[in-house]
């Protein structure tokens, strides 16, 4: 057993949880372990393809937002990389996902309290030390306890598959494993990519560059009713705002659901340039050869079997129409998105986690979601702080809560306001609302 008592111990290292690493290094008086059952980081490696990037500015890294002076800036890796100055040349305000993901292993390296091959089995509280006891062990099978005052769940969000494909899953393919299996796919016939978003255009747009080369079929279909580009004005931008997050989490949470149905182009949109670029890709290569491609929406699927001989027969239901349709193809990728599932180790502790009427963690302003406010998460709060949750331009700014929440006081200074618009309607403005028979 570990005897040292840690002040908090957070699971999972993924962005936000290593952007706390980054952030508490060289905090004196808060002392951390980050814990990760994976044997290294690797963030999306089915989605690494080779000209993708992030979709936010290089700005959004682990640590400059809270702290423009740390050495675990993503500029400060550049310079020590000697690529800085190409990096200036290239004139690119968004970083390629693979550079990310070098940025990354490059902060965990120097991170010795940031632990891979180590996987957390179960956690309980000891209420009279007040000290959570979390049993893992690592790859080599060695037996772990630790303990620690406070957590941080950064586990992540899980590929989701609709419940009728999943017993297919087999044989179709989540979007998260593309890169893994993306030459058995240009071997069909035909591949289908179901879903929106930018997982999916960015294989559609991967697949077409050999389609002529390889000779198989390309369809992309989506239950959404057009093809959504990511919403990306500033005054948009605005409501990735400390502001916005305050008065999303005041609303009601039907309000809230409601909100979320509406404003997915805001997060789950497709790059505009990337639209642009797949268009013209296809409009090049019909000028020189007969590609067989389709591009379709409205699309639900209700329906999906399998057989050896003839490959995936969907049938979808065009909404709009309604009327049902079939497909036939020989690949099939689903890129139907990530959702979040509350870890089996946390069984043990959930009766002091607060949950709502759904099942799903209860929140609070602070990024707990117990009433002692001794367990925090990371990206587990699309449904209580909005669309900037799964955002990591607002990463540095949940972890400066964080930290300040832990230690009682503000290391790296919040923001209260930078928006220039308001969302709320102040005390003094409101008004007793006009009678309709009186308008």
């Amino acid at each position: 057993m570990d005897k040292k008592i840690y002040d908090f111990a957070a699971v999972g290292v993924g962005p936000f949880n290593l952007g706390l690493a980054c952030l508490t290094h060289s905090i004196p008086d808060l002392n951390g372990i980050f814990l990760d059952k994976r044997p290294e980081f690797n963030w999306h490696p089915g989605m690494l393809m080779q000209d993708t990037t992030l979709q936010v500015p290089f700005l959004a890294d682990h640590v400059t937002l809270a702290d423009p002076t740390n050495p675990f800036s993503f500029l400060n890796y550049l310079k020590e990389q000697g690529r800085i100055y190409a990096f200036y040349i290239r004139e690119q305000f968004k970083m390629l996902r693979n550079e990310y993901n070098q940025y990354c292993q490059w902060a965990i390296r120097q991170l010795p309290e940031v632990h891979f091959n180590t996987a957390v089995k179960n956690i309980e509280y000891d209420e009279a030390a007040q000290l959570y006891l979390l049993h893992g062990v690592t790859a080599a099978g060695e037996q772990l306890l630790l303990r620690a005052r406070k957590l941080v769940l950064g586990t992540g969000t899980v590929p989701y598959v609709p419940a009728n494909c999943r017993e297919l899953m087999s044989k179709a393919i989540h979007s998260a494993h593309y890169l893994q299996h993306k030459h058995e796919l240009q071997s069909q016939r035909s591949i289908t990519i179901v879903g929106s978003g930018q997982s999916a255009a960015e294989i559609y747009y991967d697949l077409l560059q050999d389609i002529d080369t390889y000779g198989y079929s390309l369809h992309w279909i989506t239950r959404s009713p057009r093809f959504y580009p990511l919403e990306y004005s500033k005054l948009t931008l605005e409501m990735t705002s400390p502001e916005y997050v305050d008065y999303f989490y005041n609303l009601p949470q039907a309000k809230r659901d409601d909100l979320l149905h509406h404003q997915k182009h805001l997060y789950k949109g497709i790059n505009n340039d990337l639209i642009a670029s797949i268009f013209d890709t296809i409009y090049a290569k019909k000028l020189v050869s007969d590609i067989d491609i389709s591009l379709r929406t409205n699309a639900d699927l209700r329906e999906i079997t399998h057989d050896e001989t003839n490959g995936f027969r969907l049938t979808f239901f065009q909404e709009e129409q309604e009327k049902y349709y079939s497909h036939q193809t020989s690949g099939l990728v689903l890129a139907t998105g990530y959702t979040h599932r509350i870890p089996d180790f946390m069984e043990p502790v959930l009766h002091k986690v607060q949950l709502d009427e759904k099942g799903r963690f209860a929140v609070n302003r602070n990024y707990t979601i117990d009433a002692a406010g001794s367990i925090f998460v990371q990206n587990a709060e699309l449904h209580t702080h909005g669309f900037v949750t799964p955002d990591l331009g607002m990463g540095c700014y949940r972890n400066a809560w964080i930290i300040r929440e832990m230690l009682g006081r503000e290391v790296y200074p919040i923001e209260q306001r930078i928006a220039f618009q308001q969302f709320t309607v102040d005390a003094d403005e409101e008004t007793v609302p006009v009678q309709p028979h009186l308008i």
